[in-house]
């Protein structure tokens, strides 16, 4: 089974009947080698298949094929008494959804019974958008620290000092940390790119010339993502005056760094932007609502909303279309000027 932080998740799974958690570490084994999804993504879905045929377990089903249509509704009622989201049924349905269709292609299902399985619809919400003064305040706010201070001078408070296997007290110099800060932030803002794959870029997916990076989205997939000047500007400071600072045989050829050398993990990244955002007393931020933000902020500008979907490596229109009704301050504008009834 794929390896996860979640203990419960592993007692779960390792108390399973044997035909059941193999059934586990096949579907995560297809996740991963098969579909390519992320370790994150698999975790996900291993999660809510342990938990569902843990709750099959209990209803009597010693094998895949013993589990039916009644026995993920009870799953899903279950959960919801408990008071399970409704955002959170409609992950853990639509988990179910994939790992019957999978069993059942298998062999291990006589039929797909999750296909006709119900989910509460999620809500489609956005968190909160930053306005553009405010993400500029945002990518702007690393700056250089007095000279001779430790790094966390000029380091807000909970943004990281350390990367992953770092030690506690691990010195990193100052200047080239906030560097690496600028670089990301301008670079999540800039480009509009989810933090797994601003931490997963190379040296090589980056092309100056023609000011684009070269990104590897979900289920592995390559697309090419445009960022303007001040990105570029941060990018070459931290290509020449931090990255050699903070690289080591470690570094391989990862763009963006830990403190350690090692590459920047998202764990670290969201402590950046949020670190940054209380510091300089904006809204709490991640770097999925500057992900959001740079959305909002290229629609109010006049973007094509397939272009946006594009740039933000949506699958489905559907996913973009989220963000139009931030702008319908924009429509009702061009509603004024241009209808002769307005």
């Amino acid at each position: 089974m794929t390896r996860r932080s979640d203990g419960g998740t592993r007692a779960v799974h390792q108390a399973l009947p044997p035909a059941l958690r193999d059934a586990v570490d096949e579907f995560a084994d297809h996740l991963a080698r098969v579909r390519n999804r992320s370790a994150h993504t698999v975790r996900a879905y291993v999660t809510d298949v342990v938990s569902l045929l843990d709750h099959a377990a209990r209803a009597g089903c010693a094998e895949v094929a013993d589990v039916d249509l009644a026995v993920l509704r009870s799953w899903l009622a279950r959960l919801r008494t408990a008071g399970a989201a409704r955002s959170s049924l409609a992950r853990r349905a639509a988990s179910a959804r994939v790992f019957s269709a999978w069993a059942h292609r298998r062999g291990l299902l006589p039929t797909d019974v999750g296909a006709t399985l119900a989910s509460p619809r999620a809500p489609r919400e956005l968190p909160g958008v930053l306005r553009a003064d405010q993400a500029a305040a945002l990518v702007e706010a690393p700056i250089r620290p007095a000279s001779g201070t430790p790094e966390t001078t000029g380091h807000p408070a909970g943004a990281a000092r350390t990367d992953e296997g770092d030690q506690p007290g691990t010195a990193a110099d100052p200047d080239a940390v906030l560097l690496r800060d600028r670089a990301l932030l301008e670079l999540l803002y800039g480009t509009g790119v989810r933090v797994s794959e601003a931490c997963g870029l190379d040296l090589a997916d980056v092309d100056p010339a023609r000011r684009v990076v070269r990104v590897f989205g979900k289920g592995g997939r390559e697309r090419t993502v445009p960022y303007g000047v001040p990105a570029q500007r941060a990018l070459d400071d931290w290509m020449r005056h931090g990255r050699p600072v903070l690289a080591t045989p470690r570094s391989g050829d990862a763009l963006l760094l830990g403190a350690r050398g090692g590459r920047l993990n998202p764990t670290t990244a969201r402590r950046i932007v949020g670190g940054y955002a209380d510091a300089a007393g904006l809204p709490r931020t991640s770097p999925h609502g500057l992900r959001h933000s740079a959305a909002t902020h290229l629609l109010e500008g006049g973007a094509d909303l397939r272009a946006v979907q594009e740039l933000l490596g949506h699958s489905s229109l559907a996913s973009t279309q989220i963000y139009t009704h931030v702008s319908v301050e924009r429509l009702r504008a061009a509603y004024r000027q241009a209808h002769p009834r307005a």
